[in-house]
């Protein structure tokens, strides 16, 4: 029996939006996301790491210029405020709309550290930042040598909880790179080098998982806080996926085209559903606007 063909997405790519300062270019793209005012933050790898667009693409400002040693993921939580991740820095910040420091979790340049009494003190390459219905502060770390861990946070930056560790069991991880929570205060970890989304409660309790071949790197959800968006890594596609990790939906190639990707890392969504992709070989952002 032949396996039923996969929707296309219904989006169309966009040539490049963003007006950059004269002399500025983005380095490799490692994460981008949109803020209630659907202004675009990209996250990339050089001296301005940090940049704020608005949705036409003009330069508004850069932020916290000099911070960064190896920016990876960036998340926006419901109060506005900006995260960030440094895998080489071993480093999660928390600033405000502004740019200003209001937290970090970890110690600069030291890998995992725990306290005597068991709490954890530092990290290990952090990848990506997610946030529970209470506040609760999600972390995955484990990228290239760090330890495969996802840490759970109160919103005061209390380590609560670890659990992981590297191996392909259920529960274990290979390079966690991409967490979200959706509105049932469920996580999905996109379990990179596993090749798998794995589920899990609050608690980090197992529920189920789904299979993805390749690399599965960025996640985020669609507006229902429901659905989802992956960034399937170097096959350059983009997927929608239902609770289970169904597709629902794909669009993207590999390559260096419109609409292809050489990583497709992280991925955002704005509140008119179009979608931007960060890819961190091709050094660049891609905005997919939704078919109307």
């Amino acid at each position: 029996m032949s396996t039923p063909a996969i929707a296309d997405l219904g989006y169309h790519p966009v040539a490049d939006i963003f007006k950059l300062p004269a002399g500025i270019n983005f380095g490799p793209c490692s994460a981008v996301a949109v803020n209630a005012q659907n202004h675009i933050l990209v996250f990339n790898r050089s001296e301005q790491a940090l940049m704020e667009f608005d949705q036409d693409g003009n330069h508004l400002r850069s932020l916290a210029r000099g911070v960064f040693t190896n920016p990876h993921g960036l998340r926006i939580d419901k109060q506005g405020n900006i995260w960030a991740t440094d895998t080489q820095a071993h480093l999660v910040f928390k600033m405000n709309a502004e740019g200003r420091i209001q937290m970090v979790l970890g110690a600069p340049g030291r890998a995992t550290d725990w306290h005597p009494a068991g709490h954890l003190r530092c990290f290990n390459e952090p990848n990506d930042v997610a946030f529970g219905p209470q506040g609760e502060i999600y972390v995955s770390q484990g990228h290239g040598k760090g330890e495969s861990l996802v840490h759970k946070f109160s919103p005061n930056g209390d380590h609560i909880k670890t659990w992981g560790g590297e191996g392909t069991a259920a529960g274990q991880f290979n390079q966690p790179h991409s967490v979200v929570v959706n509105a049932k205060g469920l996580l999905y970890v996109a379990d990179r080098s596993n090749q798998r989304i794995q589920v899990f409660d609050a608690d980090g309790n197992y529920l189920r998982e789904s299979s993805h071949p390749g690399t599965p790197c960025g996640l985020c959800l669609c507006g229902d806080d429901l659905h989802m968006m992956m960034a399937h890594g170097h096959a350059g596609k983009v997927m929608k996926l239902d609770e289970m990790g169904n597709v629902l939906g794909i669009t993207g190639s590999q390559g260096k085209g419109p609409n292809q990707y050489g990583e497709a890392h992280f991925i955002a969504i704005d509140s008119r559903e179009d979608i931007y992709v960060a890819d961190t070989l091709n050094w660049r952002v891609q905005k997919l606007e939704k078919n109307r």
